[in-house]
């Protein structure tokens, strides 16, 4: 039986499955992601090891090939990741330094020099995007100010995935969605931006020729055949950005479509069919950038998520998490927010821990709980965490809308937030809008197979392929009562991040936060 398999890098997990060609999940295999604290004085110089990568990415292969039939085959094999990070190579290929991870702030002087020196309404003109702390140029600048000896020794830069690849089959390339957030790329021509490359001074040699997702990377090599299981010569095929395949696999390919992507970070994308740039995207901190579907752009507004409850559960839900493990955990810890009151009798949640993004676009705001008082409750803290991250879900819908001058009718929502159902429930209510859940939670890595499949000439084209493999599954509907005393309870959220502000910012200052 013939088989796709899509290999997929995150913050958390490196998981590799293994679809059938109706998309169905067969076999998978997948190995923890741990970043490391890379000096005892700097808590959040967070870094990926490579070598760590490459054992937990190869692992997982070996675990789902290991469960193949005897005449089961791989046709073909896509990546997708967290994108961003990069690794320095040197000309043998040796990384000269780790993977900065994307939580470090150790990047913010040279983000706001940009700002400064390049300012945003010129990076937005060519890449599309607003520029963040974790934009690769500002990796690449921080480690030739910091680290000049080593920077002498770099060849090329690879964002993981392109690493990924790169350990498969010994080429190196890069596709359109994974230079994207470089702040490198010309949305408007699809190459390196001679422009910006001259005010950030970096050498365009060091980066990989970009190219479309689906298209052709190389083969398996043989030593990396020893190590993951595959058969030496399978064809691998770009991938992308996760956020982006994974849109692209749950069918967000027309216009009109909007779709929330939740996991540690949320991101909520609706299709383009041009690159829609305007002062009201810059405005309310948008970002629009070539789609892994062809012939696709997208807007779109981001920021963390699930990884605010990951945050509760380790520090504040801790002896919940000794009684009970895995998804029974949560199901306990959601029916302790179900306890609390719709407004969680007044507390409320400002999910800030790594900064604002869409629509402030602030580094050094921090986060909050508000309205706490003596007969406060950890239920009411739960609950204000999962109405604190739908609220800032609301506030990056609205700012969609006016920067794509759009009215959204139904959300579609996929990622590992979809498993929490009184999460989705709520979001449905908070926003008044129908939430709408795939049946496949691992939609990015399908998305890997997908462009995989298209490469290999599996799937006559995207629409075929979607139509085979997309599935619905559950539908929450909004409860309309509860969305108009939301509504209120939105309007003092919005508040929350202009009234702390200032004092967030020494807070930043002063702690070196």
């Amino acid at each position: 039986m013939d088989y796709l398999l899509g290999i997929d890098v995150g913050s958390t997990s490196m998981k590799a499955l293994i679809f059938d060609l109706d998309g169905n999940l067969a076999f998978n295999g997948s190995y923890p992601t741990s970043s490391t604290q890379q000096f005892p004085d700097q808590p959040s110089w967070q870094v990926y090891d490579p070598e760590h990568i490459w054992e937990g990415v190869s692992s997982s292969i070996k675990q789902a090939v290991s469960r193949l039939g005897p005449s089961d085959r791989i046709v073909a094999a896509a990546v997708t990741g967290l994108g961003v990070d990069a690794v320095p190579l040197d000309r043998n290929g040796v990384p000269v330094y780790p993977f900065i991870n994307w939580l470090c702030n150790r990047t913010t002087p040279q983000y706001e020099r940009w700002l400064e020196e390049v300012g945003l309404e010129r990076t937005m003109r060519i890449t599309g995007w607003q520029p963040f702390v974790w934009n690769t140029v500002f990796r690449i600048q921080w480690l030739r100010e910091n680290e000049p000896e080593l920077y002498q020794k770099i060849d090329k830069w690879l964002v993981v995935e392109d690493y990924v690849n790169y350990r498969l089959t010994g080429k190196i390339s890069t596709d359109y969605t994974s230079a994207s957030p470089t702040l490198l790329f010309d949305q408007n021509t699809l190459t390196w931006s001679e422009e910006l490359l001259a005010l950030a001074g970096i050498d365009k040699d060091h980066l990989p020729v970009p190219q479309a997702s689906g298209s052709f990377v190389g083969e398996v090599s043989t030593e990396a055949a020893e190590r993951t299981g595959l058969q030496p010569g399978t064809p691998i095929f770009h991938g992308g950005h996760d956020y982006l395949v994974g849109a692209m696999a749950a069918g967000a390919i027309k216009p009109g479509t909007l779709l929330d992507v939740t996991g540690t970070w949320e991101l909520v994308i609706t299709p383009t069919g041009t690159l829609k740039y305007s002062d009201k995207v810059r405005e309310f901190g948008l970002t629009v950038e070539t789609h892994a579907a062809p012939g696709m752009y997208t807007m779109w507004a981001g920021g963390t998520s699930a990884s605010m409850l990951e945050w509760y559960k380790d520090q504040i839900a801790s002896d919940t998490q000794e009684q009970a493990t895995g998804g029974e955990f949560w199901a306990k810890l959601m029916e302790q927010a179900a306890s609390s009151p719709p407004g969680a009798n007044g507390v409320m949640f400002l999910p800030h821990f790594n900064g604002a993004s869409s629509p402030m676009l602030d580094p050094r705001s921090l986060g909050a709980f508000i309205g706490l008082n003596d007969f406060s409750k950890r239920a009411d803290l739960t609950r204000a965490v999962i109405e604190g991250l739908n609220y800032a879900f609301l506030d990056m819908v609205h700012a969609l809308e006016i920067g794509s001058g759009l009215n959204f009718e139904k959300i579609m929502v996929i990622g590992g937030g979809t498993r929490n159902e009184f999460w989705m429930q709520n979001k449905a209510d908070v926003s008044g809008l129908p939430v709408a859940t795939l049946m496949i939670e691992e939609s990015t890595a399908l998305g890997a197979a997908i462009l995989a499949g298209l490469g290999a000439g599996v799937y006559e084209n995207l629409g075929d392929a979607i139509k085979r493999v997309t599935k619905p599954g559950k539908i929450f509907e909004p409860d309309l009562e509860l969305t108009r005393a939301y509504q209120e309870n939105f309007e003092l959220y919005k508040a929350l991040y202009p009234a702390l502000r200032d004092v967030n910012h020494k807070l930043h200052a002063r702690f070196k936060l």
